[in-house]
């Protein structure tokens, strides 16, 4: 199940960045990531074993390029060749959930729009003022959709915003027929996730080359 979980963030993760499609590899994927100054792609393990780890590291000679997979980062960090490094603080969490619409409504003073453009659905929310405050966005796949940028603003924080924007997310999604959400969070959004339902499937581990 991980490794078809993983499978589908991949696919959702290139539609929602509009990146060219997953090229398939012999250990999994790999995508090129633009407009990123920290990272030039990624390589994707939806299974991690030590032969695979270690072919995916040797085609790389690109620096900025990164590898993610389901594993604890001390797992795979002997089988990594110089010039490798566990990413320790990017280490994340792949998780998902059966949609269920629970009909939101914004806190006080902000209000929201959602607009989709081909599989990619967006969660705007602004302030009294109108200025942004918080946003999230999904990439619909069939049946599932990956969850995917979801922030809110330093100053307005704290005010339920981010549950907002995920449950709107989900009843946009659920509307369209869909029934599984899939993400891969940072160790603050799993905390968030989890009050809503979401469940950690595996670690992601994550590291990047640096010669």
């Amino acid at each position: 199940m991980v490794a078809e979980r993983v499978r589908t963030w991949v696919a959702g993760w290139a539609v929602s960045r509009r990146t060219p499609p997953p090229v398939e590899k012999p250990w999994g994927y790999y995508i090129e990531v633009a407009d990123n100054p920290d990272e030039v792609g990624r390589h994707v393990l939806p299974e991690t074993e030590e032969a695979w780890v270690r072919s995916a590291a040797a085609s790389v000679t690109v620096p900025r390029t990164w590898m993610k997979m389901p594993a604890e980062p001390a797992e795979i960090e002997p089988w990594l060749p110089p010039g490798w490094v566990v990413a320790w603080e990017e280490t994340g969490h792949l998780m998902a959930v059966d949609l269920m619409a629970t009909h939101p409504v914004a806190p006080e003073g902000y209000t929201a729009t959602v607009e989709s453009v081909g599989a990619v659905t967006c969660v705007r929310v602004r302030d009294a003022a109108g200025e942004p405050a918080a946003e999230g966005q999904l990439a619909a796949l069939g049946e599932a959709v990956v969850v995917d940028r979801v922030r809110t603003d330093e100053a307005h924080r704290r005010r339920g915003l981010g549950d907002f924007v995920m449950r709107t997310l989900v009843d946009s999604a659920v509307a369209d027929g869909a029934v599984l959400g899939v993400l891969g969070a940072t160790a603050a959004g799993r905390a968030l996730y989890e009050t809503l339902g979401w469940k950690k499937h595996a670690t992601l581990a994550e590291c990047v080359y640096r010669p």
